[in-house]
């Protein structure tokens, strides 16, 4: 799971930053508002933690900013501000919670676990897999007509993103992006690696879905 840290107390970040690592998120992190509104309009990541009170751009104008251009990632509001009519602002302005520092870290990762349960609940609602073959995100477990498989992190991470674009063509530099991150320093040939290991994943399950070259463009799963 990918993390946006959009934070300027440097200290907290830092802190944030380390103990989300431990627990195996990745996270890239920001420390001002115009680079959080960058950062998230990649539409990249699956959770958001965005400080209230940010330099250049306050965090609740990225939050507008950002669902009026229909990006719908859970977004948690981490601020000081914590009246009441703080907190119905914030959640009228389209966030999915609201936590007050100082907080304990076991909170912030209870209130992560709910927002991304309720959006997974939503997508999976939606389109629970693609054709032939199911992706458990939870289990990095690929289904399909002939049995399960165990995925690893990065090869789960680029079923996810093809299995929820299936039949369109994506390119290398998107599938780097929803990877690795806006500043991974990854080569290119790792696509390359990955998606020979999905090709595996998919015929190990016996699904009639392939995952085709598209010339100049990048790649698309589509039925044989």
């Amino acid at each position: 799971m990918r993390i946006l840290l959009a934070e300027d107390d440097k200290k907290l970040n830092e802190s944030l930053t380390t103990q989300l690592l431990s627990k195996g998120f990745d996270v890239d992190t920001c420390y001002d508002g115009e680079e959080a509104l960058y950062y998230a309009e990649q539409n990249i990541h699956d959770v958001i933690l965005l400080d209230r009170m940010l330099p250049h751009m306050e965090g609740s104008i990225v939050l507008t900013k950002l669902r009026q251009q229909g990006i719908s990632i859970p977004i948690i509001l981490i601020t000081a501000l914590g009246t009441l009519n703080d907190k119905v602002t914030g959640l009228n302005l389209g966030a999915d919670d609201y936590l007050v520092k100082p907080f304990a870290f076991e909170e912030l990762l209870a209130r992560i676990q709910c927002v991304t349960r309720r959006s997974l609940i939503i997508n999976q609602a939606d389109l629970p897999g693609y054709c032939d073959i199911q992706f458990n995100e939870a289990t990095n477990t690929l289904t399909g007509p002939g049995g399960s498989c165990s995925c690893s992190k990065r090869e789960g991470a680029m079923l996810d993103v093809l299995i929820k674009n299936g039949g369109q063509t994506l390119s290398r530099n998107m599938l780097l992006l929803k990877i690795w991150g806006p500043d991974s320093n990854v080569e290119e040939g790792n696509i390359d690696n990955y998606i020979y290991f999905v090709r595996r994943r998919l015929k190990a399950v016996g699904s009639c879905l392939k995952l085709r070259t598209i010339r100049g463009i990048g790649y698309c799963l589509m039925e044989e």
